[in-house]
């Protein structure tokens, strides 16, 4: 049977950008300046996605899917305006998670990852400049994926060496790191950080959409064949 995908819409305080999250495949999320833009935006990445549902063998379950059901709006916060990306937590966000549904949330993630070290592999060092011939080339931007994420790490107690990310032995004992600490705090029923709390599943799909976003801008800048 075909499926809808549940979606929920934060919008900016001041009404400039609205964010569509499927909050059901961590990495899907796209903004843009009104509700019905963002939709169709998030609807547009649906088949770049599907080679992450794919690699999280849940291929069968991504592919029923032909259309959206919006099923919460919600107020971001100022950076949501600004960026055009979640900063904001939903209801859903907040809801406890069962260990069946954390670990095809963490599934998803790592797919995030595998989806992310396969393009880094294969586009060129050089990307695409903007109109102005600004822009970052391709190490900058996996520096930037990665260090970001190691900072979110220190939210759950994961403190890995900067120089750790730079392998492939340190980075997979890092995101194990993060995966088996998200794991534990889950157990536990704590959220994430000491003074801005971050409820697991917003950590998880944030995790996902900044590893996906630079994917996708990586893809889209790419010079291979160009």
């Amino acid at each position: 049977m075909a499926k809808h995908m549940r979606v929920t819409l934060e919008v900016g305080p001041k009404g400039k950008k609205v964010v569509a999250v499927a909050p059901d495949w961590p990495g899907l999320e796209r903004g843009a300046k009104t509700r019905e833009e963002a939709i169709e935006r998030l609807r547009s990445y649906i088949p770049r996605y599907s080679q992450v549902a794919e690699l999280a063998e849940m291929d069968a379950e991504f592919d029923r899917i032909k259309n959206v059901d919006v099923v919460e709006q919600y107020p971001g916060t100022g950076s949501t305006d600004f960026w055009g990306i979640s900063f904001a937590f939903s209801s859903i966000d907040k809801q406890a998670m069962s260990h069946d549904e954390l670990e095809r949330e963490l599934t998803l993630m790592r797919a995030c990852w595998a989806f992310f070290d396969d393009v880094r592999r294969r586009v060129s060092a050089e990307m695409q400049k903007g109109p102005r011939g600004g822009g970052r080339d391709r190490d900058r931007i996996v520096r930037h994926t990665l260090y970001t994420e190691r900072d979110w790490a220190k939210m759950i107690g994961v403190l890995t060496p900067e120089d750790a990310m730079r392998t492939g032995r340190g980075l997979k004992a890092h995101r194990d790191a993060y995966c088996q600490a998200i794991r534990d705090y889950h157990s536990q029923g704590k959220s994430a950080g000491k003074m801005a709390k971050w409820p697991l599943r917003f950590l998880i799909r944030h995790t996902a959409f900044h590893t996906m976003d630079h994917a996708w801008e990586m893809e889209d800048k790419d010079l291979t064949t160009k």
